[in-house]
């Protein structure tokens, strides 16, 4: 996967960057507004004449691929310390695994966690053609990796400690845990309301999945799920580091549901009232 990355990096960089259409984007006139990949020109013409406005965005990087760059780190990490290769720990915890159950279990839960999203990165997803300049993949990757491999220190570190409620704190977490069949389950859902162009054609609705039924009361349970299942880790590894990552990936998914709210309820005027972005009834 990095292999690949690394290969659209390099042909984009240093083959398509004059042209490549991903590289610009337009916008009419002198408002500077930017066009949707599916506007028509034509429909946009008010006189005889009109001016279309380029601009280069320099390098980028297609969605699947930032998918991939931002799940692989994490996955990857978090196994390294959890062996605990040499020069991480002092040597005679070299290549040794925690006694504690706990941190064998929180490494399943991370490991399944990442393999999920690169999964549903392959099989579930419909990307659009859109882009991320390469600068932002960067700081991204920064982000994921740094907090992965924080948490993952702390975690597998010999001398941390088991939560202190023991085995009941241990399995309430893991009752919490199932959120992860949830967000699987509401992208699932979304998956199938892209047509054939780059927008979707309805908001999304609950199935006879239970998982779904959430739908009915925020627009994006994907969120509210992905929040659930880093809460769970939370209690589970009863650690700082995880739950300051919680409460900062809580508040971006905060803001990317707030918009997405803020869309579907401008594009769909019959778009239920009852909902809200991503915690029901509050938020």
């Amino acid at each position: 996967m990095l292999c690949l990355l690394l290969r659209e990096v390099f042909i984009d960089f240093f083959f398509k960057k004059d042209t490549y259409p991903c590289h610009t984007f337009a916008f009419p006139f002198s408002e500077k507004k930017l066009l949707r990949d599916d506007e028509i020109l034509k429909n946009l013409l008010v006189g005889t004449t009109v001016t279309i406005y380029f601009r280069d965005l320099g390098p980028q990087i297609g969605w699947t691929m930032v998918f991939f760059a931002e799940c692989i780190g994490p996955l990857v990490s978090y196994l390294l310390f959890y062996f605990r290769v040499p020069f991480i720990y002092s040597d005679r915890y070299s290549s040794t695994v925690s006694p504690h159950h706990v941190v064998t279990l929180a490494c399943a839960c991370h490991t399944f966690h990442y393999v999920k999203r690169l999964m549903e990165t392959i099989f579930v997803h419909r990307f659009t053609r859109g882009t991320m300049p390469l600068r932002s993949i960067v700081k991204n990757c920064a982000y994921y990796w740094g907090f992965s491999a924080w948490c993952a220190y702390c975690i597998n570190h010999p001398l941390y400690t088991p939560p202190s409620y023991g085995e009941l704190q241990v399995n309430c977490a893991l009752v919490v845990f199932l959120c992860e069949l949830g967000n699987f389950s509401s992208h699932l859902t979304l998956s199938g309301l892209r047509g054939n162009g780059p927008r979707s054609q309805c908001f999304p609705v609950p199935s006879k999945n239970p998982f779904t039924w959430l739908f009915f009361l925020v627009s994006c349970p994907n969120y509210t799920y992905e929040a659930g299942a880093w809460v769970s880790f939370t209690i589970m590894t009863q650690c700082l580091p995880v739950a300051f990552y919680t409460l900062m990936a809580f508040i971006q998914m905060t803001i990317w549901a707030k918009g997405k709210h803020r869309a579907y309820s401008t594009e769909f005027k019959d778009y239920p009232s009852l909902r809200m972005a991503i915690i029901p009834l509050i938020l």
